[in-house]
């Protein structure tokens, strides 16, 4: 078996294992096997869609996204991708109000850096009203309301992650030390005890005989009168002492157990100190990585709705939107191989053709009485190709035309230095009065 063939196998393999648990819910570690599976074929399609999916369960709508257009790229025919895109696209505002939703959660975590909870509490809630399946923003809240104590909320908001992902290792740890604080381990300990035991018999407890047999007459009598007579001895002598035996054991056992519950509680007080210190540690920890994973989310969203503009404007020959939508894009934030192949493409257009393309709509908004449009145009295509005497001397002339003399004749002087024995050079002489 070659190596290739060898690498096929192993990620259907871990794909078919995602799958599986991605059934039962086990969102992490279907993520886990998707990744995996992706390593050792990248052109898994079908993994790659599913791990979108997975992302969107989740509340990543950027990482879905990226996900998705990485394997319309590898795979454009016959690619259910294009219809997960076209479903969130499909939805009017769909996609503004997630990156709004993005920006409230990034202000909850700010919020929640400088202090202010009670405030990042409010946002939070908003934020997971509007995607109840955010599980990023579920741990936040979570962390938040365990930082105030207020362990029944965080176990609620915890158990709402548990539900989308059953086994996210986080949302299991924090729940188990919420259950610590509100006594549910406890219970739950005691109750599996006794699903595993059985009553013993107690000192009390009486087994009636099958059958007894009736007397009358004054053998009864005496037979009561004697049983009661026997009766206040053996309680007088026997059963008396016995029982200030029994309570003064039972009262020493009693301040024994308080002794030991008060050792218990300054015990256990001290090593809640501890893990509050712990926690608020670990929340700081948390909420700093979660701000420079969330940063550039709403930047990386933006740029691949962007990418995918391009794909469909190009599939439509529609290059003015193509070379505009470009010139606006941060191509730093794409960073997979796929889309940055064709981000490569796109730039060599751009170099060849696509800078012209934007001069030519900077000449029809000048034409068109809209000078600060023609501005913006000439400036991306020079941004694109700087090389170009013909679209600074039109700026020039429009700053000139505005009376901002010294950005037109920097201009100017940009044409004379760089281009002197062409006639733009002469007309730009001309123009500052040489």
């Amino acid at each position: 078996m070659d190596y290739a063939n060898r690498c096929q196998r192993i990620a259907n393999g871990y794909y078919n294992q995602g799958l599986e648990k991605a059934k039962i819910r086990d969102l992490t570690g279907a993520a886990e096997c998707l990744k995996k599976s992706l390593h050792f074929h990248k052109y898994q399609t079908d993994a790659r869609n599913l791990l979108g999916l997975i992302y969107y369960e989740m509340g990543e709508t950027a990482e879905s996204l990226a996900q998705w257009i990485i394997s319309l790229n590898l795979q454009p025919e016959g690619n259910r991708a294009s219809e997960y895109i076209h479903r969130i696209q499909g939805k009017l505002g769909r996609l503004e109000a997630e990156s709004q939703n993005i920006r409230k959660y990034n202000q909850s975590l700010g919020l929640a850096q400088s202090g202010n909870d009670d405030l990042a509490i409010l946002q939070l809630n908003r934020v997971v009203e509007f995607n109840p399946h955010f599980v990023k923003a579920h741990l936040v809240l979570a962390l938040l309301y365990m930082r105030r104590g207020d362990y029944t909320k965080a176990g609620k908001s915890l158990y709402k992650v548990l539900q989308i992902d059953k086994n996210h290792p986080k949302a299991q740890w924090y729940m188990s030390i919420t259950k610590a604080h509100t006594g549910k381990a406890e219970v739950e300990r005691k109750k599996l005890n006794n699903a595993f035991s059985h009553r013993q018999m107690q000192d009390d407890d009486i087994i009636l005989p099958p059958t007894y047999k009736e007397t009358t007459g004054w053998i009864t009598i005496i037979n009561i009168t004697v049983g009661l007579l026997l009766g206040a001895a053996v309680i007088w002598f026997l059963v008396m002492p016995a029982m200030e035996r029994q309570l003064n054991h039972r009262h020493n056992q009693e301040m024994t157990k308080v002794l030991e519950q008060v050792n218990q509680k300054s015990l256990a007080m001290d090593m809640l100190e501890e893990e509050k210190a712990a926690l608020e540690a670990e929340r700081n920890d948390a909420v700093t990585n979660l701000q420079a994973m969330e940063d550039t989310e709403q930047g990386v969203i933006l740029q691949y709705q962007r990418l995918v503009q391009i794909l469909k404007a190009r599939e439509a020959q529609d290059m003015n939107t193509v070379v505009t939508v470009y010139s606006d894009m941060d191509r730093s934030l794409i960073t997979d191989e796929v889309s940055m192949a064709a981000v490569a493409e796109l730039e060599s257009y751009m170099e060849t053709e696509g800078y012209q393309i934007l001069a030519d709509l900077g000449n029809g908004a000048r034409d068109g009485g809209n000078q600060d449009a023609a501005l913006d145009f000439y400036q991306k295509s020079l941004n694109v190709k700087g090389d170009n005497p013909q679209v600074i001397y039109d700026m020039a002339m429009i700053y000139q035309a505005k009376e901002e003399r010294d950005q037109a004749n920097e201009l100017f002087g940009q044409v004379i230095m760089n281009y002197p024995n062409t006639e733009l050079a002469n007309l730009a002489k001309a123009a500052r009065g040489y």
